[in-house]
């Protein structure tokens, strides 16, 4: 493989998600909406729950900001993890995902333009959340945003990984609804996504705390919301990091036709 056929299969993988994705109007519109809505209903939910204590209501609102905020970023990049490795369960139902692997280029480097190519979308999708929560009243310092980029890439890197595992196992379109649900609505309510982790421990949530900190996606999670603020958590990243690289290696082997989970039933055709 030249630095010129990986380039061109890189370029060519992405520019096939990406016109996937604006052509699917409906998706593109419910990924940025759907967690403009939530952002609405649980301000409705702090306002109304903390606006009667003797919080300020300033202080109310930079609670939500801080807390639910970059949450629902990170919610954007897990829910395009878990669809962009429901695209990758219907290439290989009508087979364009057998001649996209049967490439004369490392199945390794397949995969990753695939990661790679999706994480950018999400990314995208993400950004533009984040645009739009600003427009409502949500402040960021532009300086933040950008040096938190390698922060998102790295998430976004960790949940398509996580992605590209679930497309090795789940066979059929039909088990895939239950699978994401399985995987997505866990994922998230366990975690710090809209709550600080150390109210589950005051409160006496000691099962919820101790899923929580085990959670990939908590630490996705407080990475992304230290690095908006200009701080970054070492601990977290490191959990992210690996992660992604654990899971990705479970994807190439899972897709390995030798070994893992996608190989030939013997006695097939080849």
């Amino acid at each position: 493989m030249t630095p010129r056929h990986a380039l061109r299969a890189l370029l060519g993988i992405s520019r096939r998600e990406a016109l996937r994705l604006l052509g699917q109007k409906a998706r593109l519109a419910a990924a940025i909406v759907r967690p403009l809505v939530w952002l609405a209903i649980f301000a409705a939910g702090f306002r109304a729950v903390l606006g009667l204590s003797i919080i300020p209501p300033y202080e109310t609102y930079i609670l939500y900001e801080v807390y639910i905020v970059p949450g629902l970023a990170a919610m954007m990049l897990l829910f395009h993890g878990m669809q962009s490795s429901l695209s990758m369960v219907y290439d290989r139902e009508v087979g364009s995902m057998r001649v996209l692997l049967t490439a004369p280029l490392p199945r390794w480097w397949i995969l990753a333009c695939k990661l790679a190519g999706g994480a950018v979308l999400s990314l995208a999708q993400m950004l533009a959340f984040l645009v739009a929560a600003w427009a409502f009243g949500m402040e960021f310092e532009p300086g933040n945003v950008l040096g938190a980029l390698p922060v998102f890439v790295l998430a976004a890197l960790m949940l398509g990984a996580l992605g590209l595992v679930l497309s090795v196992y789940v066979k059929q379109l039909e088990n895939f609804a239950g699978t994401m649900n399985f995987v997505i609505f866990p994922m998230f309510f366990l975690s710090t996504a809209l709550y600080p982790l150390w109210k589950l421990q005051e409160s006496g949530a000691w099962l919820v705390h101790t899923l929580a900190l085990y959670n990939p996606f908590t630490h996705a999670v407080e990475a992304m919301r230290f690095a908006l603020y200009g701080r970054w958590l070492g601990e977290s990243l490191a959990v992210v990091a690996g992660c992604a690289v654990a899971f990705f290696a479970l994807a190439l082997w899972g897709y390995d036709p030798q070994r893992g989970a996608a190989r030939r039933p013997q006695g097939g055709p080849p």
